[in-house]
């Protein structure tokens, strides 16, 4: 990769300098201290990306299925050959723990380009008679796709963009999030190593206005985002007003976890970690909101403090610490006036709720993971999304109604259900308003299952056979084997 102290945009197969000669500082989560100055990608500059693009998908389009497959098999190899580096840079750029980066970042992202190398030559379509004709339809790539990331899984989510939309024909345009802008052309010049034609993969460095730019291009003929409800209701009205782009968008979440009296709580206890205080919270699925039956819930909690008390906090770049920093000094803030208000609003703090005491990691944007009991449907901190380590413990007594509080909100993106009655948890999966929903688990993602949410948390699905389908368009060919006969 580039040397750190100047990060350019990546073009047509290599790093360019920003056309206006504008950079933006990127800084150390854990430290606050700077990394490098970052290019920043003006609208000339998403002009050349998606020149580009195009000119890539010209050549990249015309290759076989098979031809596809190898490269990106190829790049996932390379992925997996520079795993320490990577999960290295993940931790370094976005705070995330090193005991986790490797597995949850870098595998993760491996795992995606190879399960869509497998499927790139796999897209057919169907063949049917029809009297004395017959159709067949095939499934063509969209064009120049444009990729917005979030700042919480920066090497995953540029993987889960572009790997079907690779493996579909088409070529990308990438923006990572401008606070974790390290990662994605670092990919990018791994795939041009595992022999991507150049201008297939592009990434433009920038704020608000870079992509704003891409959503707005003519050029494009897709946009894919991952961040907050506002945020997509936003993309996805400039996308149909500027020429009906196709879009999917994987935005946030208030998901339910609902914990039955005859659980195996130790295992229950697990999987509201997982859903709270894994990559510090700041994951869209997250349960922040966790229903526990009244006859199980002072058991629960009890085991819950003691977990979560255990949790080591500190500098993510020692492999025992388990939690790192938020993102941002703003963000820090944002979590720490949550946590505040749910104090206000009469939740009971049972761990956690303030920075820690320990010096050395003063400088660092860390927060406590942080728990609340006798939490209400109503208050604030069961409402919104906080994107960091905070989790509303809630009690129920009956099935339909927690059913009922679970869906009372305007997301559904993700769910889970503890209980050892199978019957129960398939008509819990049936009456939850998600697009997931966890049984005995939580926030595990196999590349294979498709990821999206309903209602106000997103449109369109990740990963999965089905994530070709939103990267490509169906083409039905009509074949007649007799004469045309016309009525005049």
């Amino acid at each position: 990769m580039q040397r750190k102290d100047d990060l350019k945009l990546y073009i047509g197969g290599g790093y360019v300098a920003a056309q206006s000669g504008q950079t933006f500082e990127t800084v150390d989560p854990a430290h606050n201290a700077p990394i490098c100055n970052v290019h920043l990608a003006g609208k000339a500059d998403v002009d050349a990306a998606v020149g580009s693009a195009r000119q890539g998908f010209e050549v990249w389009s015309r290759m076989t299925g098979a031809a596809r497959g190898r490269v990106l098999q190829k790049a996932a190899d390379l992925l997996r050959a520079h795993r320490d580096e990577l999960a290295r840079l993940e931790t370094l750029d976005a705070g995330k723990p090193l005991s986790e980066t490797p597995e949850a970042d870098v595998d993760s992202g491996a795992d995606c380009l190879e399960y869509f190398a497998g499927l790139a030559s796999k897209l057919g379509g169907e063949y049917q008679e029809v009297d004395d004709a017959f159709f067949y339809t095939r499934r063509e790539p969209l064009g120049v796709c444009a990729g917005i990331g979030a700042w919480n899984y920066p090497l995953q989510i540029i993987c889960w963009k572009a790997a079907p939309a690779l493996a579909a024909g088409n070529a990308m345009v990438f923006k990572p999030a401008e606070l974790t802008p390290l990662s994605a052309p670092r990919m990018a010049e791994l795939m041009t190593e595992a022999g991507l034609p150049d201008g297939v993969l592009n990434v433009v460095q920038g704020f608000a206005e870079t992509g704003q730019a891409l959503v707005n291009h003519p050029g494009v003929a897709k946009v894919s985002l991952t961040g907050e409800a506002e945020t997509g209701k936003v993309v996805a009205s400039e996308a149909a007003r500027s020429s009906l782009k196709h879009v999917t968008m994987e935005l946030g979440g208030k998901s339910p976890l609902l914990v039955f009296d005859d659980a195996d709580l130790d295992n229950a206890v697990s999987g509201a970690m997982l859903g709270n205080f894994a990559t510090q919270g700041e994951v869209c699925t997250n349960c922040t909101r966790v229903f526990v039956h009244a006859d199980v819930v002072d058991d629960f909690l009890d085991r819950l403090v003691k977990r979560t008390q255990a949790i080591k906090l500190g500098d993510p770049s020692d492999p025992s610490v388990q939690m790192g920093p938020l993102i941002s000094r703003e963000h820090q803030k944002v979590v720490l006036d949550y946590i505040e208000t749910g104090k206000r609003e009469g939740a009971n703090l049972l761990v956690g709720g303030g920075v820690p005491e320990a010096s050395e990691l003063a400088d660092g944007n860390y927060v406590l993971p942080t728990i609340f009991d006798r939490c209400t449907d109503e208050m604030t901190i069961v409402r919104e999304e906080i994107f960091g380590p905070v989790m509303s413990v809630l009690t129920f007594r009956d099935e339909d109604e927690v059913l009922k509080r679970a869906n009372d909100t305007r997301y559904g993106l993700a769910s889970g259900v503890f209980t050892r009655d199978l019957n129960r948890a398939h008509r819990c999966a049936r009456e939850l308003q998600s697009g997931i929903c966890w049984v005995n688990h939580y926030n595990v993602t196999p590349i294979e299952m498709t990821f999206g949410g309903a209602k106000q948390s997103g449109l369109g699905r990740e990963n999965g056979r089905q994530a070709i389908e939103y990267y490509s368009q169906l083409k039905s060919v009509f074949v007649a084997t007799g004469d045309c006969e016309a009525p005049f």
